[in-house]
This record gives C-alpha cells, sequence and structure tokens, in this order.
C-alpha cells in the first residue's frame, strides 16, 4: 500500500498558474508510477498526466499539453503538476493516483492507490 496526499490547489485566475505536488508513503517510492486525474462536478473524471517510476517518461492529455507538465522527485517522495496558463474549464477536484503495474499510464482502473484530492478553482 501507499499512502498520498496532494496539496497546492486554490484559487486562480485565468491566465495564472498553480504546482501541485502527491507525496507519496509506504510503498517504495521508486516502484510506483504516479498519475494525476481530475474530475469536474458532473462530469467524468479525466486523466491529466503521468509519469513512470523512474520519470524518464511523462504522458499528458491533450486538453493540457503544452500547458501542464508532471515531474517527480524521487529523493522527496513527491510527484509535480505544474499548471500554466489555467483556464476556467480547468476547474475541478485533482487527485493523485499510484500504480505499480505496467499497465497503460492514462486508465484511471490500472491505479490502485488514490489521494482524497485537492480543490483547482480558475477564474474568469
Amino acid at each position: 500500500q501507499v499512502q498520498l496526499v496532494e496539496s497546492g490547489g486554490g484559487l486562480v485566475q485565468a491566465g495564472g498558474s498553480l504546482r501541485l505536488s502527491c507525496t507519496a508513503s509506504g510503498r517504495t517510492f521508486r516502484s510506483i508510477d504516479v498519475g494525476w486525474f481530475r474530475q469536474a462536478p458532473g462530469k467524468e473524471r479525466e486523466f491529466v498526466a503521468a509519469i513512470t517510476r523512474s520519470g524518464g517518461y511523462t504522458f499528458n492529455s491533450g486538453s493540457v499539453r503544452g500547458r501542464f507538465s508532471i515531474s517527480r522527485d524521487n529523493a522527496k517522495n513527491t510527484v509535480y503538476l505544474q499548471m500554466n496558463r489555467l483556464a476556467p474549464e480547468d476547474t475541478a477536484v485533482y487527485c493523485c493516483a499510484a500504480k505499480s503495474t505496467p499497465a497503460k499510464l492514462d486508465v484511471s482502473s490500472a491505479y490502485d492507490n488514490w489521494g482524497r484530492g485537492t480543490q483547482v478553482t480558475v477564474s474568469s
């Protein structure tokens, strides 16, 4: 098992930036891939970005490509989601998740540990 705690959410104006953090404890951090997902009210959960356990490969969804970037610091057991040029449609609860299997990075059912999420609100 791995425990995940997100932080860094908040209220920001359109065009602004936020950096989310996902800090893990429990399972060896270097053995897990980590993904970020988001869910807006009334909408299904959506994949945002993911990074492999070594940090050597990252994958972003088309809706955030060029604006968001994911990185990790294995020495701090933390994965970051840098979000730039935020828009109102980015408003959602952002959750990080961890998986140890080699399943696809953008499939939520592949992840077996989830954080509680952090709210991101972008005002127009």
